[in-house]
């Protein structure tokens, strides 16, 4: 009986699943629909190019996967890898963790960058790895842009500086899961050549699509690789595009109803202004933070995340207490600490749907 709702709306301040907007949720009230039918691959034609704008990107191809970040993750790397491929991957937490392991356990060669946790990707290791390959053995250079166990964002710009100081032709491969929509990316400029993201972070809709973009050489590079892929397989998701159906499979109709009505709020509010109201919550959160004489898990200001602050407690209490007295007391929800920051950190999600008044009664709890 401990854990029954209290009265009042759920405050929902973990870094996904976000708040759903009442546009988005009034416009996947709907029922089934032949997805057959004209009216769902006209839309999807939209969405599709709608959703390269999020990415920021002319030459993209993307893909809607009913599927989770995992899934997402796993069609960036069988789609353009072989077994056997070395991949250099950096691992700053617990997701970038979990993404190595689905990188080994799909046998591919994976040199591990590791950091201490709060420490964003040491990228002098890779300029050191690219100056030493010069017969180009590495084929994939893979990172968490925002690592959401730490609250650490990437600087994804000086990766591609470095691969072209190299001249090097590994391909760049981005989980932008709790990025993209919320943070600077940039997917054209910075050569990005596979970014992804997941429908229950920025885009503020329920779990269940994997969204995925590929570059031309992404693209180019699908067509040697040798990893198994089925459910995965850009292949079969380009057949349908030429023919004009799109769906190679039965799409959730309900999401893709909500992603318009998703990507409409951005475009609406505008995407910039987006990403600048994700700035000015997290540097509202990060002050909050300090006047409660807490520490942030991130080590230094050009990491800082902001769509998550990882907050560090005293080492007499123990974080998991205070995510449950926040649910129990307030009915608010936090992020618990993971992995090897368990019981040291909470964290709280600033993105998504969220305003200057939300976080303000989120911070007063």
């Amino acid at each position: 009986m401990d854990y029954v709702n209290g009265p009042g709306r759920n405050h929902l301040f973990v870094p996904g699943p976000v708040n759903i907007p009442d546009q988005v949720i009034r416009a996947m009230n709907r029922n089934n629909e032949d997805y057959r039918s004209p009216a769902i691959p006209a839309m999807t034609k939209t969405l599709l190019e709608d959703v390269k704008k999020i990415f920021k990107t002319t030459s993209g191809t993307p893909f809607l996967f009913p599927t989770t970040g995992t899934g997402a993750w796993e069609s960036a790397l069988t789609n353009t890898l072989s077994p056997g491929d070395r991949i250099v991957s950096f691992l700053i937490g617990q997701f970038s963790l979990l993404w190595i392991d689905q990188q080994q356990r799909l046998n591919f060669n994976v040199d591990v960058v590791e950091s201490d946790w709060g420490q964003g990707a040491n990228l002098e290791v890779l300029a050191s790895k690219l100056a030493a390959d010069t017969n180009h053995t590495i084929k994939a250079i893979c990172i968490v842009h925002n690592e959401t166990a730490t609250g650490v964002t990437n600087n994804l710009a000086t990766v591609r500086k470095i691969l072209d100081h190299y001249n090097h032709p590994a391909l760049f491969l981005v989980d932008g899961v709790s990025s993209i929509c919320a943070l600077d990316f940039r997917m054209d400029e910075w050569g990005v050549d596979v970014a992804l993201t997941g429908s229950q972070k920025a885009l503020s809709l329920p779990t269940g699509m994997g969204i995925v973009c590929a570059s031309p050489k992404a693209l180019e590079a699908s067509k040697t690789a040798k990893s198994v892929r089925v459910f995965f397989d850009w292949k079969d998701y380009l057949k349908f595009y030429k023919l004009g159906t799109y769906w190679p499979y039965t799409p959730s109709i309900q999401l893709l109803y909500g992603l318009r009505a998703a990507l409409d709020l951005i475009f609406e509010e505008g995407l910039e202004n987006v990403i600048a109201r994700h700035s000015r919550l997290a540097q509202a959160t990060r002050l909050a933070v300090e006047a409660w004489g807490l520490k942030n898990c991130t080590q230094k200001e050009e990491w800082f995340s902001d769509t998550v602050t990882a907050v560090v407690v005293p080492p007499y209490i123990e974080s998991s207490e205070i995510v449950r007295r926040a649910w129990k007391r307030y009915n608010l929800s936090l992020g618990l600490g993971l992995n090897k920051v368990a019981g040291k950190v909470f964290r709280i999600g600033h993105l998504g749907n969220l305003n200057e008044v939300t976080i303000f009664f989120s911070s007063l709890n």
